[in-house]
């Protein structure tokens, strides 16, 4: 039985996409991205399918998102990345989740928390190779990776990686970021250090740079069955989209020629027609820049949004096809089975999949399928 608004999520094709993935990129440490919920997708039952997929880490952007997969009782590891001015570094360590750190503040307030609790720190530094977001600037490599060792040697901390992130601007921009990433590790080298594990390449690198794969690769959006590129769909790669949004008829209603539709009336009718109402709006998700762009799958096949696209509900055109409130509408799944993808919704909306899946409010009910769901 179809919800009124629900997004149906596999979990066997999660499951799946990590062990596809990892049969692709052959590194000997795989680990898969569940921040943001999930992608959208539930953060627990996502980072479980993973495990189940052959992932042996976890990585998330807080600490509280990390803390919430600890307390739901998954013991893998896991790294967490973007931290605030005071972050609670105690409590991270004290849950062994591993802290990626960008600059000397944070290393000194590891190496505080880790002495505080009479513990060792395991971190992974991050590197600016690039994208002059969070990263050690390449300036100050020197003075972390030396403070670094000293906090190893002093049983504080223990680098267990290096890590950074490509930008996928073009390949020349992607091989000096490498060639950037390649002189901090041997900076780190010079220094004392040995990690085990050094990473770079997230999904779109991982399939299409295999000179950024390293000991380990980090998969996000492709784990959930989501192309990273533009002239590659999900089944080109082999993957499976995990996420089915679909919903009930709200109201099915015939009009006459000339009747307008939503705010603005952005559409009229040109001829006598049937409209359905699909409940979902820009608070669950729904792009309103999709206005009139996007389509839906009844059993009847695809039908266009008309109108604009409101906080709680759109509408679409049915023309002369019959349908009744509480029927199944799926307004983005696997296209494989006939119906729109994120990714028509990400292009509708002139932004990318990522932001689609993501998106997904609150009042959307997640229901798990598969195997994995029970993991």
């Amino acid at each position: 039985m179809t919800g009124f608004r629900e997004a149906v999520v596999d979990l066997d094709a999660i499951a799946a996409n990590v062990r596809h993935l990892r049969a692709q990129v052959g590194t000997p440490h795989t680990m898969v991205v569940v921040k943001a919920n999930g992608y959208g997708h539930g953060a627990v039952p996502a980072a479980t399918a993973a495990l189940v997929g052959g992932a042996d880490w976890l990585g998330v952007a807080d600490i509280a998102e990390a803390l919430e997969l600890r307390a739901a009782g998954i013991d893998a590891p896991i790294l967490a990345w973007l931290h605030a001015p005071e972050p609670d570094f105690a409590a991270a360590v004290a849950a062994n989740v591993d802290l990626g750190l960008s600059s000397t503040r944070q290393l000194r307030q590891a190496t505080d928390a880790a002495r505080s609790a009479g513990r060792v720190a395991s971190v992974h530094l991050k590197l600016d190779t690039g994208l002059s977001r969070n990263g050690v600037p390449e300036p100050d490599w020197a003075t972390v990776f030396a403070l670094a060792a000293e906090a190893e040697r002093d049983g504080r901390l223990r680098v267990c990686g290096i890590f950074s992130h490509l930008s996928n601007a073009s390949p020349a921009d992607d091989a000096e970021a490498i060639a950037r990433f390649e002189r901090g590790l041997a900076a780190a080298a010079d220094a004392g250090l040995a990690p085990e594990l050094t990473h770079l390449a997230a999904t779109a690198a991982a399939l299409r740079v295999p000179e950024a794969r390293y000991t380990m690769v980090r998969l996000g959006i492709g784990a959930y069955g989501l192309s990273p590129f533009d002239d590659a769909t999900s089944a080109d790669l082999g993957l499976v989209p995990a996420m089915t949004l679909q919903g009930q008829l709200a109201s099915v209603r015939r009009v006459p020629e000339g009747t307008g539709v939503s705010y603005d009336y952005t559409w009229r009718a040109d001829s006598d027609t049937s409209l359905a109402l699909v409940p979902f709006g820009y608070a669950d998700g729904i792009p309103r820049q999709a206005s009139g762009r996007a389509e839906v799958a009844l059993d009847s096949g695809c039908h266009p949004a008309v109108g604009r696209i409101a906080m709680d509900q759109f509408v679409v055109n049915l023309g002369g096809t019959p349908a009744a409130v509480g029927d199944r509408v799926v307004v983005f799944g696997d296209p494989a089975t006939g119906v729109p993808s994120a990714t028509d919704w990400a292009n509708a909306a002139s932004t990318i999949n990522y932001d689609i899946v993501t998106g997904i409010g609150n009042r959307v009910t997640r229901r798990y399928t598969g195997g994995a769901a029970g993991c």
